[in-house]
């Protein structure tokens, strides 16, 4: 569902999936239920592995 949830690295970009967060959020009102509890986590994963990697690219362009 999630793609490299459980791998290295996020194939899509930090401002993605906050953007996802942000939706699920709304979505739910900000009351998650345990299915969408367990979405919500696997996201800030993603997005936690996202952000480390756009900061590595940006130390590297530097």
């Amino acid at each position: 569902m999630f793609p490299n949830s459980c791998g290295l690295g996020s194939a899509r970009s930090a401002a993605v999936v906050n953007e996802e967060i942000r939706a699920l959020l709304l979505r739910t009102g900000g009351w998650l239920s345990a299915e969408d509890r367990g979405v919500y986590e696997q996201l800030v994963e993603e997005w936690t592995q996202a952000v480390a990697t756009e900061r590595v690219e940006v130390v590297e362009a530097a």
